[in-house]
């Protein structure tokens, strides 16, 4: 009798993998990890005394380490007490409580279709793998070699080549005998009433095969050589195989990474094949991709089906942290104890292939260390939409919390994530503190501005210009002299990196590539990095670099910079603040300053096409570059507003303490 994937998918997740085994293994006491669903025992396979044989329940698979036996829970039963599969199926059933399902001909019928057409499947993938490496694959090959697939990664993934004959598939199966029937089952021809000779639905593509989860060809993904194609990537249409919504490009080899005590924590959603297979090669062999399409739930359950917190990355740009908000929002109605996600932002303009052609895995891996929860990214996307300075706007922004944390149908995981948000409200919102003769709101959007007395607006744009730096301090002999003060946010940047060097190391790429408007810390920071090279891998202490800075003539821009981060209350920037918060806090200025800095050359780019176009009186074009410009300047104006979030950043991190800093 054969059963289908779908009761077999049922009946293995209702009963633990441990509860199978451990009737037949005494699991050892020392090693095994009940809560975690973690168990050691001596192999019932191979005579030992010490416990090499793991099984683990969130996996669903067991391993030995002494005699290299694995398997799921029928393997399990088959091999150890030599019954066949339906018997081993029978047993996970009675202890699932889920009746055996009846013999069914039609089902029967269907699955020796299914497999009939795995067949037809497999000699295209053979056929697209044979033209790739033949005269009317080299244009593909050398596109394959340009963006650095080896040799065995391409066979590794059996990419192939489809011809830009209209009939080259077509008439190749029907050499081997296969009927029209089948090829059109398989979606690899375009077929229908309207169309009178059915034809090859790829053609001049690189192939791509995506395999089920028992690793079978079901349907494939082709990438256009030609520029003019009508769509860059096409996939198989839905079939009886396949089903677009319910696949994962990689699942398989993804979930074997996944297995064994040394395998792979997590799983990665990426955004393509090329993501994936580049990451592979890098050695990165744990990640999956949607196949060309928003992550749906049903590919959302494959990846908690994996693991309890997978990592979905995106883009960091506009149309990625769009796809991360989407993807959060699906997330989050299902999300339960112990089962979440986590986002990992990948540099603007930055795919993984491009983290990792040059420098291997490296770069990415630190992506993926700064992953963060689903909490987070619900928080950010709310708290930045707007600017926070009434009453009724933050009331806005708590109902809409409340509106969206609801939607989580956990109860528990929904009154912690209320509890939360609550927290984070009341840091952002902090209650108006005396500070010398002046009021100030310790967080919220443009707290500072609205919320001072005594210098009114006027003193509080005269303060923004001068970073923060009070009036005594700005007619000192420290400031005289030095006319291009630094923004308050490059002041962060710099005092932060020479406070605490260990982000100079971890970080030494992107501060290499940064870049200041103001020339001082410009100098300032080509001396840092001076340092850290000369330094090489020996780590080397802040009081050694400032020594080194002052001799350098830099002693009055760090007292300068030190006065301004203490003016402004920003005790990630000092000393003082735990490392994990200043690293926290300098990446989050970071991803802020690079980003401003595109939006400015952006605006000027625009401003420059306008000009143009307005004196070839080009109508049509200036309205289109006028509402270019119009988007790019309310993004700027946003992160603007958002700036105020790093006045006070100490106050809105629940880590950082610190004493009251004169001011």
């Amino acid at each position: 009798m054969r059963f289908s994937q779908g009761f077999l998918d049922e009946i293995r997740d209702r009963v633990p993998i441990s509860a199978v085994i451990g009737r037949r293994v005494a699991w050892d006491r020392k090693k095994t990890n009940a809560a975690r669903g973690d168990y050691w025992g001596c192999c019932p396979f191979h005579g030992e005394k010490t416990p090499s044989f793991h099984c683990e329940d969130r996996k669903g698979r067991y391993h030995c380490f002494g005699c290299g036996v694995t398997g799921d829970h029928f393997r399990f039963l088959t091999d150890l007490e030599g019954i066949s599969f339906p018997e081993a199926v029978e047993q996970i059933a009675g202890l699932a409580g889920v009746p055996m399902p009846q013999p069914d001909a039609e089902a029967a019928r269907r699955d020796e279709q299914r497999t009939t057409l795995m067949d037809v499947m497999e000699l295209a993938t053979a056929f697209f793998q044979d033209q790739l490496q033949s005269a009317n694959g080299a244009k593909a090959r050398a596109y394959l070699r340009d963006r650095g697939l080896t040799g065995r990664t391409i066979e590794t993934f059996r990419l192939g080549y489809a011809p830009e004959s209209r009939n080259a598939l077509k008439e190749h199966l029907a050499g081997k005998g296969i009927p029209k029937e089948q090829i059109e089952a398989c979606g690899l021809v375009v077929h229908g009433p309207d169309i009178p000779v059915s034809y090859d639905r790829f053609r001049d593509r690189i192939m791509f095969p995506i395999l089920s989860s028992r690793e079978r060809v079901i349907a494939f993904g082709g990438r256009a050589m030609s520029p003019d194609a009508m769509a860059k990537y096409l996939n198989s249409n839905d079939t009886e195989l396949f089903h677009k919504g319910d696949v994962l490009y990689n699942f398989s080899r993804a979930r074997k990474a996944m297995q064994g005590a040394n395998g792979a924590s997590t799983v990665i959603a990426v955004e393509g094949y090329m993501d994936v297979i580049a990451l592979h090669q890098a050695g990165i062999e744990n990640a999956v991709a949607p196949l060309g399409t928003a992550l749906t739930e049903n590919q959302l359950g494959l990846l908690w089906k994996m693991t309890s917190e997978p990592v979905l990355c995106f883009d960091g740009d506009g149309a990625g942290l769009r796809a991360a908000y989407r993807a959060a929002d699906l997330a989050l109605p299902m999300i339960g104890p112990g089962k979440s996600v986590s986002f990992a932002l990948l540099p603007d303009g930055k795919d993984p292939d491009d983290l990792v052609k040059h420098d291997g895995r490296a770069p990415f891996d630190r992506v993926m260390a700064q992953a963060k929860p689903l909490a987070e990214m619900i928080w950010t996307r709310e708290s930045q939409s707007g600017s926070f300075a009434t009453p009724e706007k933050r009331a806005e922004l708590e109902a809409r919390l409340k509106q969206i944390t609801n939607v989580i149908a956990d109860e528990t995981v929904r009154r912690h994530y209320q509890q939360a948000m609550r927290e984070k409200l009341n840091a952002f919102f902090q209650p108006q503190q005396r500070d010398g003769g002046n009021w100030r709101s310790g967080g919220g959007r443009n707290g500072g501005g609205n919320f001072q007395r005594g210098g009114g607006q006027r003193g509080s744009q005269a303060n923004s210009r001068t970073g923060g730096i009070s009036d005594s301090l700005a007619r000192s002999g420290m400031v005289r002299g030095h006319q291009d003060v630094p923004t308050l946010r490059e002041a962060v940047l710099a005092l932060t990196i020479i406070n605490h060097p260990q982000i100079l190391i971890d970080e030494y790429d992107h501060i290499a590539d940064l870049e200041f408007e103001n020339r001082d810390i410009q100098k300032l920071r080509s001396a840092v990095l001076s340092e850290a090279a000369m330094a090489g891998s020996q780590k080397f202490s802040r009081e050694t670099l400032i020594v080194s800075l002052e001799a350098q003539g830099f002693s009055t821009l760090l007292k300068l910079l030190d006065q301004q981060v203490r003016n402004a209350r920003l005790w990630t920037a000092t000393e003082q603040a735990a490392s994990e918060d200043a690293r926290e806090a300098f990446l989050q200025v970071l991803a802020l300053h690079q980003r401003t800095r595109v939006l400015r050359q952006q605006i000027g780019e625009l401003e420059r096409e306008i000009a143009d176009a307005i004196e070839r009186d080009d109508d049509r074009n200036i309205e289109a570059l006028m509402q270019a410009l119009r988007e790019v300047q309310t993004e700027a104006a946003r992160l603007e507003n958002q700036e105020a979030i790093i006045d006070g950043f100490g106050v809105l991190s629940g880590r950082i303490k610190g004493p009251a800093v004169a001011g």
